[in-house]
């Protein structure tokens, strides 16, 4: 029997108590970001060690994200504070359909670097206005801040392609046109993330030169999170249910396959708590640009899930956003 006072041991028992009780809770908040794991038997195995069950989570961030829709939220809620900031962007149009357009938030510098985001959606959702949340931190820091609007792959029917060539022709028109709203063309950045980091990529192995009539080297630096850089086992998952993928697609569109055309520096990038093929798909990327003596940076976002990744890029000192600025040689406002 304890010699302490009652009222000191009740104390005691009430500290052991919350200690334990907060230990159970920081279990159950690790726990929360892992999928739910049901007892089941093994299937064959489809890709690496992943049987297709395993291969359609992991292609599926909602498995790995239990909070996507509060970040998502987040997204429009944010981008709509933004907006009260900086006012209604100016829209560009880059071609002949409604959605060939892109939403520019200028800064007030003269001659000012330009970034361009390449949202993501699975490739079958997502539009420019619910990422104007990571203009502030570009405009205030000094570039202009443009997110591109394009077709989804519903739309398309099922065809990356048309997907892959509007971005592309949108990133040369703002090229082409960047003295107009007072934008350095010498200084021109990429970002991409999700499958807008897919396209990222693609836009990175394009033949600028022979297909947009610009300089090869229009892209000064990109910063890719949490894409897709070979489409093979994606190919071979659910998404295939709405992409219509082809042999030709498949490969022109594998970034990694490519790149000895890549000429600009990148930063690849993912979160902790992504899917593991998305990990996985990152980290080869970036391993084969550096053994390819590519200027590459590889970055890992500890203790983000996918969707939260997204949201650093409107922080100076998050992980997409400090690399943003570093590349475009800013500081924050």
């Amino acid at each position: 029997m304890s010699n302490l006072p009652q009222s000191e041991t009740v104390s005691r028992r009430t500290v052991l108590a919350a200690g334990a009780a907060a230990a159970a809770l920081s279990v159950q908040s690790a726990s929360a970001q892992q999928p739910t794991q049901v007892a089941r038997e093994k299937g064959p195995r489809v890709w690496l060690d992943l049987d297709q069950k395993e291969l359609d989570d992991a292609y599926d961030q909602s498995k790995y994200s239990p909070n996507i829709q509060q970040v998502i939220g987040r997204y429009a809620s944010n981008s709509e504070t933004a907006r009260q900031h900086l006012g209604t962007p100016k829209r560009l149009t880059y071609g002949s359909t409604p959605i060939e357009g892109a939403d520019l938030y200028a800064t007030n510098r003269p001659n000012a670097p330009i970034h361009i985001f390449i949202h993501g959606g699975a490739w079958r959702g997502g539009l420019a206005k619910d990422y104007a949340f990571q203009a502030e931190l570009m405009v205030n820091a000094g570039a202009h801040y443009v997110a591109l609007d394009f077709i989804n792959v519903v739309e398309a029917k099922g065809d990356l392609m048309p997907m892959a060539d509007q971005v592309r022709r949108g990133i040369a028109w703002v090229y082409k046109n960047a003295a107009s709203f007072g934008g350095d063309p010498n200084r021109l950045y990429v970002s991409g993330f999700s499958s807008g980091a897919h396209l990222g990529g693609v836009a990175l192995i394009t033949d600028w030169q022979k297909d947009h009539g610009v300089p090869a080297d229009i892209v000064k630096g990109a910063v890719l999170s949490s894409g897709m850089y070979d489409l093979k086992p994606v190919r071979l998952s659910a998404r295939s249910n709405y992409v219509k993928f082809t042999d030709d697609m498949e490969q022109a569109l594998s970034t990694q396959r490519y790149l000895d055309r890549i000429n600009t520096p990148v930063v690849v990038a993912h979160g902790t708590l992504e899917t593991p093929e998305f990990q996985r798909q990152s980290r080869e990327f970036a391993a084969a640009l550096k053994a390819a003596n590519k200027p590459v940076q590889f970055v890992i976002g500890q203790g983000y899930n996918h969707f939260e990744m997204a949201e650093t890029l409107a922080q100076p000192y998050g992980v997409l956003g400090r690399a943003v600025l570093d590349q475009m040689k800013l500081k924050p406002a």
